[in-house]
């Protein structure tokens, strides 16, 4: 009996169409004003170790024709590959660089930005969107962001990242218009960091 409850799907979307319109809207607006969290109160109840933002975002942005790549604690919860194949039907790849998007649920042992698929430069736009879980987000953090949708500048962090976390973003946006784009989730709110962005330590 533990063996099935453990597996058994969680319903997706309250409401199919409406929440993932709201949950799109969301993500775009996140997408359109960098390092500024946006809620998601249409977040699902995902399978554990997804967040529940994180779902909303892989339920709204995953299709048939989006591969995906899982970190090896996503990658090891047969009850969220379950979810993901019912719910998006995304096929799943064994390398980050094949990736139309990524779910990382442990930054501290994700592989190094460069790992994920960086565009070409014929189709810049065929790179990676990481999804990356996190505790929490902060609007005074320690990362001074500017670029597109900032008027001036925006203060930001999420916890927990790698040491060397923010020096690989400032390489990803050097090679702009290639590099990843990046999607903080928490349990209900997420974060964008598109490879447009620029940031400096302060």
């Amino acid at each position: 009996m533990t063996a099935i409850k453990d597996i058994a799907l969680k319903p997706g979307f309250d409401d199919l169409v409406m929440d993932s319109q709201r949950s799109f809207r969301a993500l775009l607006g996140a997408m359109a004003r960098p390092g500024n969290p946006v809620t998601l109160d249409c977040a699902p109840d995902a399978p554990e170790p997804m967040l529940p933002a994180a779902g909303a975002a892989c339920l709204t942005l995953l299709d048939l024709d989006t591969p995906l790549w899982l970190g090896a604690q996503a990658r090891e919860s047969e009850a969220l590959r379950r979810y993901l194949a019912f719910h998006c039907g995304c096929p799943l790849v064994e390398q980050p660089a094949e990736a139309a998007f990524a779910l990382v649920v442990d930054p501290l042992t994700m592989p190094p930005l460069s790992a994920f698929g960086q565009g070409t430069a014929e189709y810049p736009d065929r790179s990676t969107t990481v999804i990356i879980q996190v505790r929490a987000l902060h609007v005074e953090g320690q990362a001074l962001l500017r670029g597109p949708g900032i008027a001036n500048s925006q203060r930001f962090d999420a916890t927990p990242l790698s040491l060397d976390f923010w020096d690989q973003v400032r390489a990803n946006h050097e090679t702009f218009p290639l590099g990843v784009d990046l999607l903080f989730a928490t349990a209900d709110r997420v974060a964008a960091l598109p490879r447009s962005t620029s940031l400096e330590i302060v």
